[in-house]
């Protein structure tokens, strides 16, 4: 038996059992906004100031995103009504759906630098549905650490029953996930 085969065996069971690396998002350095135009165009923006998220590595070296978003404490810009209206029985119905979950597939590690499709199950106002979402290339080494890994993509509202409004509001609505993790 050589010095190595103890080790060997460790890394074998570790795959076996499935273990994983997890890196938090820092709440603090990251940001994660939406917009929903209105039908003349205008942008309506908003943010969701309350997630948690995490990047797992996988046994197999492979990466996924796990991100739950509070539909409850959502903002839009300063407006108090805004706020409550999104939040409200018309669009995100927060008291009824509290969350919006989006699992990744998993990916090769080299994603997040090279930028491109993050492809995943997205669970919004009761609704789950595969969605794509776009990777832009990372500006330094250690993307999530050094630079800000950024994410957007968009989804349609009527996919998700989100159907209120529909005389105001587009029927788009856009994401941009810009994440850190926590040191």
């Amino acid at each position: 038996m050589t010095g190595r085969t103890p080790f060997f065996l460790l890394a074998v069971l570790l795959a076996a059992c499935g273990a994983s690396h997890a890196q938090a998002f820092d709440p603090a350095r990251s940001r994660i906004d939406f917009d929903v135009h209105t039908r003349i165009g205008s942008p309506v923006r908003g943010r969701f100031p309350a997630f948690d998220g995490r990047l797992d590595t996988l046994a197999d070296g492979r990466q996924q995103v796990r991100l739950r978003l509070s539909a409850r404490d959502l903002v839009i810009g300063t407006s108090a009504r805004y706020t409550r209206l999104a939040r409200g029985p018309q669009l995100f119905d927060a008291a009824r759906y509290p969350s919006i979950d989006f699992v990744s597939d998993p990916y090769p590690p080299a994603l997040a630098r090279t930028g491109g499709a993050l492809e995943g199950r997205l669970r919004m106002h009761g609704v789950e549905r595969r969605e794509h979402f776009v990777l832009a290339p990372a500006t330094c080494d250690r993307p999530g650490q050094g630079c800000p890994i950024l994410a957007i993509g968009r989804v349609s509202r009527d996919d998700y029953g989100l159907d209120g409004w529909r005389w105001a509001l587009a029927d788009s609505v856009g994401f941009r996930i810009d994440v850190r993790f926590e040191n």
